[in-house]
Formats: C-alpha cells, sequence, structure tokens
C-alpha cells in the first residue's frame, strides 16, 4: 500500500534549485527535523531516519539531545545534492510503512495509522478533489442560497467551499472588512497563541510568516490576502448585522434580517445558514460597582483605542489571561506605571521561539524547497494539537489527584513549575503569587512573551487583592486602599456562553434558539446542527472548541466540509432541508456528558469559561482532533431528517 504523499509543483518549488548559495544559507538556518523529513520524502533512505532517531525528542522534554554537528552537515549535503542535481529529481510515492516511520520519528513517539489521512489533507500534502469535480455529484439546483453569518476565519472558509462546490451564497459582515477576531483586536501586543505555520489553511499554506507565532497583524494580513485570492469581497455585504433568522415552514426559507450601518433594514431569503459570527467578539467588562464613574479612558482588548497615549500615564489592568499576557509587556515600558490585577492563576508555558522573528534562511526553505511546509507544518500541528491530548484525560488510578490527573499531566506541570521557578529564583514573591493550585490544562495556558519580566519591571505592580469598587481616578481595594488610575484596561474577557449571541434565531414552528439555550447551555450535535432548526449550521458550535491545545483553524475547515456535504446530501434526496433528529442529538449529548466525567475540565479546581456556573463544560470538544475530522467527512445521514 502506498500513500500518495505529493509534493506540490509551483512556481516557487521548482527543482533543480539554482540559487545555491541561497540554499546553503537557508540550510544551515533550517529546521534539521524538517531537513531530514524532505531528504527521505526525496531519497527513501531510511538508514538517515534511524541516525537521527535518537537524538529527537518532544519539545517539552526536559533534556534534549542535538545530533552531533557532523551528522548534521552530512544531512544538509545530501539534501544539497538532491535539490540541485539535473535532471531535476521526481519524488517517489512513500510507502505506507515509511510515511508513519516518517512521521513518528519526526515527534519522537508512536503516529498511529488513524492519523494518516488528516495528516496527509491538513498538512497539504493530498488536496481533496473539489466536489465540483466529482462526476458522480448532484450539482446544487439554481436559485438554492445560502447566507453566511460572518467574515471571519470560519466565515471565510464557508465562502470559499460554498464557491467551490457551486452554491450561490452570500457573506455579511458588522464589520468593515474580513478578519474577525483579527480585523477587530488592534491592542498593543495582540498576537495569537497558536503557531503561525499551523495556525492557517490546509490549502493556503503560507510560507511568509514574520514570527513563529503570528502578531495580530500579521494574522489579519494573511486573512486579507486569502479574501483577495479567493474574491470574497464579490459575495460579501461590510458593515451590515443579521439582527433576526426566521424560518418560514411553509416554504422551507430563512428570512434574515440585516441591519445597515446607516440602521435601514434589509431581508434577504435564503435556503440555508451558516452561522460563523464566532463567540470571540461579544467581549465583556468586568462586573465591578463604580465601573461607569471613572473618568479616563477604560478599554477592553477588544475594543481598544490606540489614538489613548498611554505615556507617562498610570494605568491599571485588570485580567491576566490570553489577552493580559501580552498587553502588560507591551504598555508597561510607555506608563509611569502599571498595576496589575490578578482576578485568577493561569499557567504559563515559556517557549523561546514565539517572540522571535523567522530567519530568512527559514523563509526561503519554506518558498522554495519542496515538501519543506508541510514537513514544518506536521510538527508544529504535533505538538501543538493531538499531541496534548494525553494530558487532559484524566488516569483514575493516578495517586496525585490534587495537583494533577495522569504521570504524563504531571510532568507537563513540572516542565511548567520549573520553568517558573527558574523565572523568579531572585523574586519568591512574584512566584508565590503566580503558581497555580489546578492541573495544567484544566484551563486555558498563557505564553510568556514577554510577560514574565514584564512583572518584574520597576514600574510594575502586580496585585492579587481584590477590588472592592472603580471610583473616578482609580480603583478601591477591599482593605480601602486607593489604586490611582489615568488609564483603565480591561482583559477581561468574552461572553462564550450565550452561543447565539443577540440573535434573534426562530426555527420550525416557532422554535426559538435563545430559549432553547439559554445565556449558558448551549448544546448541538457535533456542534453544529440543532433539532428543530432545518439548514442552520451553527459553527464553533457547543462542545467543538479543541481545549486540549490549539486547532480552531482545522476545526472551521472540518465543520465547513460537513455542512457542505449535509447540503449536498439535501440536493441529493432532491429535498429541501435537512436537521438532526431529536434522538440523534439526545443521544450524541448524553455521550459529551458522560465523557466529560473522564477529562480534566471536570477536576474539582477547573475554573474557566469552559465551564457554564453549573459547572458543566459547555465549550471542548472532550476527544482528539482527528476524531473531530473523522466524525465529519460527511454527515451520518441516519441521524437526520430532510424534508421534501
Amino acid at each position: 500500500m502506498t500513500a500518495h504523499v505529493t509534493i506540490a509543483k509551483d512556481e516557487e518549488r521548482t527543482l533543480p534549485i539554482r540559487d545555491h548559495d541561497g540554499l546553503r544559507s537557508a540550510l544551515l538556518e533550517a529546521n534539521y527535523h524538517t531537513m531530514l523529513m524532505v531528504y527521505v520524502q526525496l531519497s527513501h533512505d531510511e538508514a538517515m531516519l534511524d541516525r537521527f532517531a535518537p537524538f529527537i525528542s518532544s519539545p517539552y522534554s526536559m533534556n534534549p539531545v542535538a545530533p552531533p554537528e557532523d551528522l548534521q552537515a552530512d544531512l544538509r549535503g545530501r539534501l544539497f545534492d538532491l535539490l540541485t542535481q539535473s535532471p531535476a529529481l521526481e519524488a517517489q510515492p512513500l510507502s505506507h510503512a515509511l510515511m508513519q516511520k516518517m512521521m513518528s520519528i519526526n515527534v519522537a513517539e508512536n503516529v498511529d495509522e488513524e492519523y494518516i489521512p488528516l495528516l496527509l489533507e491538513q498538512m497539504g500534502f493530498e488536496l481533496p478533489t473539489p466536489r465540483s469535480e466529482k462526476p458522480e455529484r448532484v450539482a446544487p439546483p439554481a436559485g438554492f442560497k445560502v447566507l453566511v453569518i460572518g467574515a471571519g476565519m470560519t466565515g471565510l472558509v464557508a465562502a470559499i467551499k460554498l464557491a467551490e462546490a457551486g452554491y450561490e451564497h452570500v457573506v455579511i459582515e458588522k464589520n468593515s472588512d474580513v478578519g474577525g477576531t483579527w480585523f477587530e483586536n488592534v491592542y498593543p501586543g495582540v498576537g495569537v497563541d497558536t503557531p503561525s505555520h499551523f495556525y492557517s489553511f490546509s490549502f493556503e499554506i503560507y510560507p511568509e510568516w514574520n514570527h513563529y507565532n503570528p502578531k495580530g497583524r500579521d494574522m489579519q494580513a494573511y486573512l486579507l490576502r486569502v479574501a483577495d485570492k479567493y474574491k470574497i469581497r464579490d459575495r460579501a455585504i461590510f458593515n451590515s448585522k443579521v439582527v433576526a433568522c426566521i424560518y418560514n415552514d411553509e416554504t422551507a426559507i430563512w428570512d434574515v434580517t440585516v441591519r445597515h450601518k446607516d440602521g435601514t433594514e434589509t431581508v434577504h431569503q435564503a435556503n440555508a445558514i451558516i452561522n460563523g459570527h464566532g463567540p470571540i467578539n461579544r467581549w465583556k467588562l468586568p462586573k465591578i460597582p463604580g465601573l461607569e464613574t471613572f473618568k479616563g479612558p477604560k478599554m477592553h482588548t477588544a475594543a481598544w483605542d490606540n489614538s489613548v497615549d498611554l505615556k507617562g500615564k498610570d494605568i491599571v489592568q485588570i485580567g491576566t489571561g490570553a489577552s493580559g499576557v501580552q498587553l502588560s509587556p507591551a504598555i508597561a515600558p510607555s506608563a509611569k506605571h502599571l498595576t496589575i490585577f490578578q482576578r485568577s492563576r493561569h499557567w504559563t508555558l515559556r517557549n523561546p521561539e514565539i517572540g522571535k522573528a523567522v530567519p530568512e534562511g527559514v523563509k526561503f526553505a519554506l518558498r522554495h524547497i519542496p515538501g519543506y511546509k508541510e514537513w514544518f507544518r506536521y510538527r508544529v500541528y504535533w505538538f501543538a494539537g493531538d499531541g496534548l491530548f494525553a494530558n487532559v484525560v484524566k488516569d483514575r488510578s493516578w495517586n496525585n489527584q490534587e495537583e494533577s490527573v495522569s504521570a504524563l499531566n504531571d510532568g507537563m506541570r513540572q516542565f511548567a513549575l520549573g520553568n517558573l521557578k527558574q523565572a523568579f529564583a531572585d523574586r519568591p514573591d512574584l512566584f508565590e503569587k503566580l503558581v497555580p493550585d489546578h492541573p495544567i490544562f484544566s484551563k486555558r495556558i498563557t505564553l510568556d512573551d514577554g510577560w514574565w519580566d514584564c512583572l518584574k519591571r520597576d514600574n510594575v505592580s502586580f496585585e492579587t487583592r481584590k477590588i472592592d469598587h472603580i471610583v473616578e481616578d482609580g480603583v478601591v481595594l477591599e482593605d480601602g486602599a486607593h489604586v490611582h488610575a489615568d488609564v483603565l484596561a480591561l482583559a477581561t474577557g468574552f461572553n462564550l456562553s450565550k452561543m447565539q449571541g443577540d440573535i434573534n434565531i426562530v426555527g420550525a414552528k416557532g422554535a426559538s434558539l435563545d430559549e432553547m439555550w439559554g445565556d449558558e447551555d448551549p448544546r448541538s450535535l457535533l456542534g453544529i446542527t440543532v433539532p428543530g432548526f432545518p439548514n442552520y449550521f451553527h459553527t464553533v458550535g457547543p462542545n467543538s472548541a479543541p481545549n486540549h491545545a490549539a486547532g480552531q483553524n482545522l476545526v472551521s475547515e472540518t465543520q465547513i466540509n460537513y455542512i457542505v456535504e449535509c447540503l449536498d446530501a439535501v440536493v441529493a434526496a432532491g429535498g429541501k432541508a435537512i436537521e438532526p433528529t431529536r434522538e440523534a442529538f439526545d443521544a450524541w449529548n448524553e455521550q459529551i456528558d458522560k465523557r466529560m466525567e473522564d477529562m480534566i475540565w471536570t477536576h474539582p479546581k477547573a475554573e474557566s469559561y469552559y465551564n457554564n456556573s453549573k459547572r458543566r463544560v459547555y465549550l471542548s470538544w472532550p476527544y482528539r482532533l482527528v476524531d473531530y475530522w473523522n466524525e465529519t467527512r460527511k454527515p451520518d445521514l441516519s441521524q437526520f431528517t430532510i424534508h421534501n
């Protein structure tokens, strides 16, 4: 059996490479793990794999051992010869066994065969055949229209894949351009927790990232580039907000009310709705008495006003989650004094690459060496994705349930704790304030990109005392102390649990999604469909978030794949609409709730936005990314009713 791994051919990656000086420089800077994979893919030289295997480890290893320089030099020389030889080398298909061996050695652990189909697609080795080119597929009928809400990451995928499948569609976006979260979030220091070379579309792998973790502006630039390439704006209506979606039982059509910037409203009719408005845009202010009395600027990170001059100001920052730890290092240098209030503790991982610029040599390799960007993406995916999954599964026999849920989870805790101790060896006062008491990964971790160094600055105070109320010139603590503030910086998160947002969504027979879900208890089938709401697809929905790791880009792609397959099933059946049965919905949610008992997020000390006030985990996907990918290849039609 062969795994038909394709090295994509394009202008930038044509062999032989004739820029020999550029190639030599690139090979000196390139990642040896990735160079090895490219070399073996081209040469099928398993012996070289075996020579390197003892020196390849996880990035979380406490004692990594690099390959000897002479071995690395040998690899560079061999790869240089392959890439520059004439006539150009043609890569032969890899055997299934060799592909699996390469993947396993690359990440220093066994990669099961079940991962290979996902990896071939998501790493860009083997792109799926466009639906419009499948001869057995029934094409969508003229006039069948889909309305997409939102032009963020998921909305863009929806528009691209709907066009590819031949569906007429329109995208409604409340902002003036595409990008969603990355259009809206412009606070100082804004960035992405997920590594750049994975946090992108599998069909648009980008070699030009400037940092190993993208800054917000880089992420937005990438999404703009994708929108340009696929002409998304030609099918979008901007500065317009969907306020209501009402299903007509007789016509099986959705009436969608859209409010424009000038206050006027238009009603669009659509056969299907893909709601891609996302949960990370409905930001919330802290519920602290007196907030409205503050006289100076008060800005949430998601609604930041960069025209406000922070130089020489006393700034009070509330919140130390993902946005807070990015904001502090960016604003502290210009502040007169920055006082940071920690509301809850977070485990932080120090990744030395997070703030690093991608060297030009690595960019050369990503641009010009066939297979390099795919294998580079693979290793990043594994250690930011499913390679972390075992950390969030409880081991009932583990004897230290207070601090961790398994031996592996405890190992990650010790790794993070060791980093923290090392960073604050000279500041035990800060160390004591920062050490969490919950298991690592039971709530969202944060990444250190100058955060720990910021806390040691002379003009920074780190407070764990609680705020009692806010006054016009600062905050008053429970012990009566007053902290002066010229500016309030609010890194206080989002209202994720009300997933329907403020859109009035009314399905068949007058069913209200607002009544069904309430403020904090959304449920669905696979995070996408809901009984009573035919042809309504809710992306990034209940229990579909990859909270064990990175991977929202993968989830967005696979959800849209599933949705288009649902629409194709309706078209093939000559029907009008599809909706899940109540039995399938109930069975799925019972399975999810049962599974959560085995997951770290139900640990007694796990308090996060993954849980609602009754401690039900409404957000997290309790399986691996590969499991979600497999579940969403196509709908199980026994779980659905197709209406004619």
